[in-house]
C-alpha cells in the first residue's frame, strides 16, 4: 500500500505488504523488504535497505507529544534490520530526528524521538535509545545495551553490550557494565580509524592525566589539561565534548 502522494526514487524496489505513508520520501536505489511500515515525514536517503517488520517514522512514544508537526530524517547507505522502531522528533527537541550516512542497525534497535545519530554507527541487536540521545560519528552500541535520555555518546566510543548508559561517554571512550563506568579507551576503533601510533600514546597519556591522576579534583584537571594536551585532534575532541553544556554527567572510571 504505497500512497500516491509519496516520493520513490528510480531503481527503488519495495517488497509486498508493505504499507508507505502520504508524507515519505524514499532515495534512488533503495530496497525495503516485505512487512516494512514507513510513516510520517520520513525521508529516507538513497542505496539505504530495510528489512521485514521494521516500523519507521510512528508517533513518538512520548506523553508530552499533541500531534505537532514533526519528521525523521535518515541519511544515505543505511541498512536497517527486522524489527528496528525509529520515531519522529517533537516540539520539546526541535522536531526532528536525525540519523546519518552508513550507518547499521541491527534486529530490534530502537531510537525514539529527537536522537542526533552520527555518520557510521552501529547499533548491535536490541541497542535502544530514549529520547534527546545524540551519538557522534563512528560509535558502536553493543547488544542489548540501553541509552538514557538527554545522554551524549561520544565519537568513536564504544558502548559495551548489555550496558546501561546514564552518563555521557567522552569520544573515543569504552564503557561496560549494568550502570555503566568508563573501563578506558578504545584503541581498536583508534587503530581501525587508522590514527596514528604515536597519536594514541599521547591520547593514553591524556587519558590516565584525567581520569587517574590522584591531584585536584576533575575539573581542575579538565581546566589544568586544556591548556597543555591539544596538539592532536582526538585531544582536541574529547576537551570540546567535556566543556559543552550538558543535562547529565560525564561517565567516570569505576574508581572516581
Amino acid at each position: 500500500m504505497i500512497h500516491p502522494k509519496a516520493i520513490i526514487g528510480k531503481t527503488t524496489m519495495i517488497g509486498p505488504y508493505c504499507v508507505i505513508g502520504k508524507n515519505v520520501k524514499i532515495g534512488d536505489n533503495c530496497k525495503i523488504h516485505s512487512h516494512v511500515v514507513i510513516q510520517g515525514n520520513t525521508s529516507i536517503g538513497s542505496n539505504s535497505e530495510i528489512f521485514s517488520f521494521a516500523s519507521i517514522g510512528s508517533t513518538p512514544q512520548d506523553l508530552k507529544y499533541r500531534g505537532e508537526k514533526n519528521s525523521l530524517i535518515i541519511g544515505k547507505n543505511s541498512k536497517i534490520r527486522e524489527y528496528v522502531t525509529i520515531n519522529p522528533g517533537t516540539h520539546g527537541g526541535g522536531g526532528k530526528t536525525l540519523i546519518g550516512n552508513n550507518c547499521l542497525l541491527m534486529v530490534g534497535t530502537h531510537i525514539a524521538h529527537d536522537c542526533i545519530i552520527g555518520n557510521n554507527v552501529i547499533f548491535a541487536n536490541n541497542a535502544t535509545l530514549a529520547g534527546h540521545v545524540q551519538i557522534q560519528n563512528n560509535a558502536i552500541l553493543g547488544g542489548l545495551s540501553a541509552v538514557h535520555q538527554f545522554v551524549r555518546i561520544g565519537e568513536g566510543a564504544m558502548i559495551g553490550g548489555m550496558s546501561g548508559v546514564v552518563s555521557d561517554v567522552i569520544p573515543y571512550g569504552s564503557v561496560v557494565g549494568n550502570r555503566a563506568k568508563l573501563a578506558g579507551l578504545n584503541l581498536i576503533g583508534l587503530k581501525r580509524n587508522n590514527i596514528r601510533i604515536n597519536e594514541i600514546k599521547y591520547l593514553r597519556k591524556f587519558y590516565k592525566s584525567l581520569f587517574s591522576s590522584n591531584e585536584k579534583n576533575f575539573k581542575e584537571r579538565l581546566k589544568s589539561l586544556s591548556s597543555n594536551f591539544e596538539n592532536f585532534e582526538t585531544t582536541k575532541k574529547i576537551l570540546e565534548f567535556l566543556k559543552q553544556d550538558t543535562s547529565r554527567s560525564i561517565c567516570l572510571p569505576g574508581n572516581e
